[in-house]
């Protein structure tokens, strides 16, 4: 990498840190509508760093928060790269539980705490900051960049799939890249390649016409909850199998290239489970908890609502009951193949008396990155520049909708480049940022424009 554009990074890097915190003092709570006002002042912040650097930000109104956009494409010969962030954020709350206000940034122990630090506000700012590095030395970029940075990401992106549908001449690229994952742990940088998908629904069983005294009705009428937790119960065997049929038919089964991998990972069961405060581990027999948690399906019960739930006690059998679960699913899995079956199953397993109703939030399937690709290579010495030391490739249990959406309507893959840590606080109180890594993701963002220059088209 140029040593000018070294240069600029650590010159600036105070600079950075400021105007970051000038972006995270804006409460950009898209799921709350009192913050409207602050959404739109977000958009306009992250739209006027856009025409600090010459380009022409575009604010798209959608029908609900809008998308910013903006490109530098000047490099014929290159490969276009496509940008995706978000500036919204997650509500705040708890407030209580704040060491310093959620929208003062505070810099403490080497990490800038505020809601929005790593999620995602300061990792998608990495890749701003890195293109201004090249544009304000150099004077152009080594690829055509484009940035896609939404504002409803916290709330499900509604609307950007009909966005990038409209637009898919205008977001054209070779490669995506994305900054909103973390690293392994503590100096140890990763490539997430992988990402589990998800089918969100909630279940809802209605019995008599009203609640009844379990004491005189008990025995004669099926109770809602009862029937609820035997339907649950069924999903999932002893095992740890999920029993929707077929449900393993299509599921991409682990290489042993990654079984070695992933057992090579400075992974520590004990420190796992004390991590997340349980004395054993559970889940499906045959796979480590790494495989388990990043590449192979799962089935949880998210909540569960029926009958009387204040102090004390009151003798009811419930008219109603319900409970809202969610499958992860890995790559080939297919979100409507699973409803079609789950709901088969369910009706079968529903007992005569109770009306059932299934309803399906959401899905999205998993997607994997083949490891091969010169894009992952280049990614791989962006990352060693910026971070001192290579990085390992993970899998991610959690989704990134938009992963699919891109490989879908745009036909090209992602790099999930995260610099953030998995004790962030993402979505809790006291978020925070190692500020250090924030500028370690600078430093590898510029490399990557320069490594995936190399690869011309």
């Amino acid at each position: 990498m140029p040593s000018e554009v070294d240069a600029y990074l650590s010159q600036n890097s105070s600079v950075f840190e400021e105007q970051l915190c000038e972006l995270l003092r804006i409460p950009s709570v898209s799921a709350d509508s009192r913050h409207k006002g602050d959404i739109r002042a977000a958009a306009q912040w992250v739209a006027g760093q856009f025409r600090n650097l010459g380009m022409s930000p575009e604010i798209c109104e959608t029908a609900g928060h809008p998308i910013v956009y903006a490109e530098h494409c000047q490099a014929p010969g290159a490969p276009t790269v496509l940008v995706y962030g978000h500036y919204d954020v997650q509500p705040p709350d708890p407030l209580d539980l704040w060491e310093t206000p959620p929208f003062e940034p505070t810099r403490r122990n080497g990490n800038l705490y505020a809601r929005g630090a790593t999620d995602d506000k300061g990792q998608m700012f990495t890749h701003v900051k890195s293109a201004e590095a090249w544009l304000k030395t150099v004077g152009k970029l080594p690829v055509n960049l484009k940035f896609l940075i939404e504002g409803e990401e916290e709330v499900g992106s509604a609307h950007l799939d009909d966005f990038i549908a409209t637009n898919r001449e205008k977001l054209k690229a070779d490669v995506c890249v994305i900054s909103d994952t973390s690293q392994f742990g503590p100096g140890l940088p990763a490539i997430t390649y992988g990402l589990r998908g998800i089918s969100y629904f909630e279940l809802k069983l209605q019995g008599p016409d009203r609640d009844l005294h379990s004491g005189v009705f008990g025995g004669a009428a099926v109770n809602p909850a009862g029937a609820l937790v035997k339907m649950l119960a069924a999903l999932v065997d002893g095992d740890g199998r999920v029993q929707v049929p077929g449900f393993y038919d299509d599921v991409l089964p682990l290489t042993e290239r990654e079984r070695k991998e992933f057992a090579a990972l400075p992974y520590d069961e004990a420190e796992f489970k004390k991590s997340i405060g349980v004395a054993e581990l559970n889940g499906e027999k045959g796979f480590t908890n790494i495989e388990r948690r990043w590449a192979r399906p799962t089935c949880d019960i998210n909540g569960l609502t029926s009958g009387y739930q204040g102090e004390g006690a009151k003798t009811v059998l419930p008219a109603k009951a319900s409970a809202k679960f969610s499958f992860r699913l890995v790559p080939n899995q297919e979100p409507d193949k699973l409803k079609t079956a789950l709901e088969a199953m369910l009706k079968k397993l529903c007992p005569v008396g109770i009306q059932m109703e299934l309803i399906s939030y959401h899905g999205a399937p998993g997607v994997v990155v083949p490891l091969e690709s010169p894009y992952v290579a280049a990614a791989v010495e962006a990352v060693a520049h910026g971070f001192g030391r290579k990085p390992v490739f993970i899998r991610e249990g959690g989704s990134i909708p938009v992963v699919s959406t891109f490989h879908e309507l745009l036909g090209v893959d992602t790099l999930l480049l995260g610099w953030g840590l998995n004790d962030d606080n993402t979505h809790s109180p006291n978020e925070k940022f190692c500020l250090a890594d924030f500028h370690r993701g600078i430093k590898a963002s510029a490399a990557l424009w320069e490594q995936l220059g190399k690869l011309k088209k």
